[in-house]
């Protein structure tokens, strides 16, 4: 009797000899229900497993693994281990309506787990591309969108959302059901609380949350946890203190911080977020009304 076409499909595959010749080594570990273009780089020691589609420019580096039906498209690298969850979507056309099919790129880092569910969509522009650093964890249903920019050991827990252009630095944790606003920047080691609404930039080092957003302070616990000094977390408690309890201007805050920290490299990195800010610092208002106060009150 004749085998069925499914069967045939399921059946395992035979083990190689060493020195037996494996003509298409890109398939010693791919199911043979996965969907894989031609086009598609395969590094060593990649898996992908059933029902898997992945087709144009994409790269799989050495040691990924795409399980059971995640997409994978256009012009997207992933990097060495990171393992792409099922049905995680990467690399189909950006949700801009301005894209007129312009020429973009993915880059997921090493050692990444994108969870179930996760979208992160093609940029927009010619040769613009969204990029994920080494390490990162983005958890299940999360949205990374046009021309974002993540950093290196991310989390962004379960429904967070990036909206177009957002910049999350280094070791920031976004928390769950939170929309990140487009040209938001988040900062280094900055905890985002969870079902938060953020619209405007994140200081780093800040902890944080709510609707509206209130900066409760520093992250000091996720501080020590990275092997902060005592000196250091001293100096940055003075930098946000400074910025955000004098209720002096931002400008002269920084200007006082530059005179007392010069060589700090931590409170440089303070004074350049909040200088460089396009949109803003989030939840800076009160600070600037207390001296807006200060001033009627001198008149």
């Amino acid at each position: 009797m004749e085998k069925s076409c499914l069967a045939y499909c399921l059946k395992a595959r035979p083990l190689l000899k060493p020195d037996q010749h494996q003509p298409d080594e890109r398939k010693e570990m791919q199911h043979p229900t996965a969907i894989v273009e031609p086009t598609v780089k395969i590094g060593k020691n990649v898996e992908i497993e059933p029902y898997a589609v992945i087709k144009g420019n994409v790269e799989l580096k050495d040691n990924v693994t795409v399980k059971s039906h995640a997409h994978i498209e256009g012009n997207t690298t992933i990097g060495r281990g990171t393992t792409i969850f099922p049905f995680a979507s990467i690399g189909t056309v950006t949700q801009d309506l301005k894209f007129a099919g312009e020429e973009t790129f993915i880059d997921i880092g090493e050692n990444c787990s994108i969870r179930e569910c996760v979208t992160i969509n093609g940029s927009c522009g010619e040769g613009t591309r969204v990029s994920v650093g080494n390490q990162c964890l983005i958890m299940a249903y999360c949205h990374i969108a046009h021309n974002c920019q993540v950093g290196n050991q991310v989390i962004m827990s379960n429904n967070a959302t990036l909206a177009g252009h957002v910049t999350v630095d280094d070791y920031a944790i976004v928390g769950g059901m939170t929309p990140i606003h487009q040209f938001v920047r988040i900062g280094s080691y900055a905890m985002v609380g969870g079902m938060s609404r953020v619209t405007k930039d994140v200081p780093p080092f800040t902890l944080g949350g709510g609707h509206p957003y209130k900066i409760g302070g520093l992250n000091l616990v996720g501080l020590k946890r990275r092997q902060f000094s005592l000196e250091a977390r001293k100096a940055l408690t003075k930098a946000f203190k400074v910025t955000y309890r004098s209720g002096i201007k931002l400008a002269d805050a920084l200007d006082l911080l530059r005179l007392e920290y010069p060589e700090d490299t931590n409170v440089k990195y303070w004074i350049d977020f909040c200088a460089d800010s396009k949109r803003g610092l989030i939840d800076h208002s009160l600070a600037q009304s207390k001296e807006k106060a200060l001033e009627e009150a001198s008149l």
